[in-house]
């Protein structure tokens, strides 16, 4: 399979590169993995006249941490590298799961948290798990930065919010308030490289007594065309004392919610019901990790 004609540019700095993406527009892709880019530019369903090649740019990189203020990762940043990020693991524990289990170790070693976001695959790892840990993108042009939750920037099966000269440059992710915790889960037809037919993220965070719910993000993914936030779930543990009632209760609630289609991996109804476990499961998971304590 052979891809289209195309010319390659290598920035080396920030400003090369918008300036790239400025002056070249919606003829270019940029190219930082490749491993969706390219797979889709050799089945012929992308023909971009220029690929620019962001791997050289230091500062889309790495990943920060600030006590007190929260983490920043670079668009550039590979999935290996925060699947084994310490700081990663230790205070974004649903983004560390999620890391671990996207694609072959291969791809991980490849692949961007920038390129699964912008991808904006339904079915996409890495999303759900930074929707519930509030995580919002810069996005860069040559006039300057934006900021935006990211469940505002995934609009669709493929659709971003980003404009013609623009470029998502970083995550940022809060502090994880004290007695919080998140965790991730997906469902699949087998344990292989396989798209997930439900995946979820949860993120909780507790009042001091360790058993009323202060506040709770639920994000569901493969389930609609772009990463499902709950509302229904938070209104009914928020503010309460969580106990077994309310999780089914949830549970039932997320299912509801849920807009799956029927496909080769699952039927809807089998992921409406997948949405019901892995809700019980995540909410019994987070509340025991914060309390120290089962439902």
């Amino acid at each position: 399979m052979f891809m289209n004609h195309f010319a390659y540019f290598a920035p080396q700095t920030p400003s090369e590169t918008l300036n790239l993406v400025s002056r070249l527009g919606n003829k270019a892709k940029i190219l930082a993995g490749g491993t969706d880019l390219l797979i889709m530019m050799k089945e012929k369903l992308l023909k971009p006249e220029y690929l620019i090649d962001i791997n050289e740019v230091r500062e889309l990189k790495g990943i920060s941490y600030e006590p007190g203020n929260g983490a920043v990762i670079g668009a550039g940043a590979k999935i290996s590298e925060i699947e084994f990020s310490g700081i990663i693991r230790e205070k974004y524990y649903a983004l560390h799961q999620a890391a671990g289990e996207l694609g072959s170790a291969q791809v991980r070693h490849m692949a961007t948290i920038g390129g699964n976001s912008c991808h904006a695959s339904p079915a996409a790892e890495t999303p759900p798990p930074l929707i519930a840990l509030g995580a919002k993108v810069l996005i860069s042009n040559v006039f300057g930065d934006r900021e935006l939750p990211l469940e505002e920037f995934i609009l669709g099966n493929r659709v971003t919010a980003l404009a013609e000269g623009e470029m998502l440059t970083k995550f940022i992710l809060p502090e994880p308030a004290s007695k919080s915790a998140s965790r991730y889960a997906y469902i699949g037809r087998r344990d292989a490289m396989e798209i997930d037919a439900v995946n979820m993220a949860v993120n909780i965070v507790l009042e001091d007594d360790a058993r009323t719910v202060k506040t709770l993000k639920l994000v569901m993914g493969s389930v609609s065309p772009k990463p499902l936030v709950s509302t229904e779930v938070p209104a009914i543990l928020t503010g309460r004392e969580f106990n077994s009632e309310l999780v089914e209760k949830a549970a039932r609630a997320a299912s509801g919610e849920a807009k799956p289609i029927s496909d080769i991996r699952a039927s809807a109804e089998y992921r409406r019901e997948l949405v019901a476990v892995l809700t019980r499961r995540l909410l019994q998971e987070v509340f025991g990790a914060v309390s120290g304590k089962g439902v």
